[in-house]
């Protein structure tokens, strides 16, 4: 079942200008895997001639031959020949192809890793003639290699570089057919901004099923191993990252406690993690006001929420899974829910912020606040943000799975309270809001702000 085709609306116009028409030119498109580079392909590629090929593991010859196929689509006869390398092929398509026809190569990794010498021949042919040319793949570490760094023979040539990432939240609503902002929210916790996993349980629900139990807790589903397919495509050290995944996703947020686990020295796994949040896996998380080189206050957490979710429930339950007890695992996930959706809310509802105009204005992207208070006593304030324009106004914000109006009056209260003795907001003008996902009965406070101004949907299916 294809969802909409949604908000790639930059990407798609980018992609299109740039590599289609009778202007042309190389692109590159590059992602983790199931973010839906391939139908931002398709639906770029719409009303355009383009010869369009998904790389794989065979050898080079038979990937050739396919490749010569998919031409002769729009060059009759183009196929007709043996080719017995990849710069034969591509000079005749170079020179033979009509004006505006587009080569797709998607999935070019795995070319290249059949014929190494791949990006050396574009290189020549792109260097001779300006010509509609889109390479994509799943594998950021290898498209980084082959066209981001500045010793890959592409290097500096591509007019469009397009990293496309995950969506916002708030289409998931209306990708699922969701029934309110608050079940979005749910969703997402288990789902996160990942169209393909959005695609498969929308399937699953249709046909009365329950996704997250057929799709990830059951050892047959789609997506119970995922996160090896995707460590797979993107790191080398796949043991070191997966344990850093599992030991994060476990509560091990602070890098001595992580590095204590594993038995090694702190500094060795800098690197590691540095990857992991590049590769937008893994967030690193600093105290509002604090410098970014305050190692020593940063937590780290799973920054995608289906993984976080997997290496919740999934990674320490796998024997449990594997033995058929599937139904004992769901019920410790029913009883832990609470919980984790709460960790999804806050950060959906801190992330935001920036987005939204709350109080009559706008904020700067908000970060929370954990650490000693003006009195020497711990406090955490779950969303701290700047005004846009001036610098003595603060946002403050608790989170809350649910509240009632008497809760909601408290709350705010409490949360004056800790504010007024956290340290980056002293002397600063203060204005408190609570997050609430559901309310129990009515609350007509606007300092409450609930799931309907975090995940609306946007207007229209674009």
């Amino acid at each position: 079942m294809d969802l909409p085709f949604l908000n790639r609306t930059q990407e798609l116009r980018r992609l299109t200008e740039t590599a289609f028409g009778s202007a042309s030119g190389f692109a590159c498109v590059y992602g983790r895997r199931r973010l839906g580079k391939s139908r931002l392909l398709r639906e770029a590629g719409t009303g355009h001639p383009a010869a369009f090929y998904v790389g794989d593991d065979r050898d080079a010859a038979l990937q050739r031959s396919a490749v010569a196929s998919e031409i002769a689509r729009h060059l009759p006869g183009f196929d007709a020949v043996d080719y017995q390398d990849w710069g034969t092929l591509l000079d005749r398509f170079w020179r033979d192809a009509p004006t505006g026809l587009t080569l797709i190569l998607d999935e070019f990794p795995a070319l290249v890793a059949a014929a190494p010498e791949l990006p050396s021949v574009l290189q020549k042919l792109i260097d001779r003639q300006r010509r509609g040319l889109v390479l994509c793949g799943s594998s950021q570490r290898m498209m980084h290699g082959l066209v981001l760094d500045a010793t890959a023979p592409l290097f500096g040539r591509a007019e469009q570089i397009l990293r496309i990432g995950p969506l916002d939240p708030q289409w998931i609503l209306p990708a699922l057919q969701l029934r309110s902002p608050a079940d979005a929210v749910e969703q997402y916790a288990c789902w996160g901004g990942v169209p393909r996993y959005w695609e498969l349980a929308r399937a699953c629900r249709n046909r009365g099923g329950d996704p997250l139990d057929e799709l990830v807790l059951d050892p047959l589903g789609v997506l119970h191993n995922e996160p090896d397919r995707l460590l797979a495509d993107d790191l080398e050290k796949i043991r070191l990252s997966a344990s850093l995944l599992a030991l994060i996703g476990q509560g091990c947020t602070r890098l001595s406690e992580i590095a204590g686990r594993l038995q090694t020295n702190a500094t060795t796994l800098s690197r590691p993690l540095a990857r992991l949040i590049d590769l937008g896996l893994v967030h690193r998380d600093i105290p509002f006001g604090r410098s970014t080189r305050d190692s020593k206050r940063t937590l780290y957490r799973i920054a995608d929420p289906f993984l976080s979710l997997w290496y919740r429930f999934v990674e320490p339950n796998r024997s449990r899974l594997a033995a058929g007890q599937r139904d004992l695992v769901r019920a410790d996930v029913d009883r832990e829910w609470p919980r984790f959706l709460g960790q999804a809310w806050e950060t959906l509802a801190r992330d935001s912020v920036a987005r939204l105009e709350i109080g009559g204005t706008r904020w700067r992207p908000a970060s929370r606040f954990w650490g000693p208070s003006t009195e020497r006593t711990p406090i955490e304030i779950d969303l701290v943000a700047e005004h846009a324009t001036d610098p003595e106004r603060m946002l403050v914000g608790e989170v809350k799975l649910s509240a009632s109006a008497k809760e909601a009056r408290e709350l705010l209260a409490a949360l004056e309270r800790k504010a007024a003795i956290c340290p980056p907001l002293a002397g600063k003008q203060v204005t408190a809001t609570l997050w609430v996902l559901r309310r129990r009965g009515r609350i007509d406070d606007e300092r409450v702000v609930g799931p309907d101004a975090v995940m609306t949907a946007p207007q229209g299916l674009s």
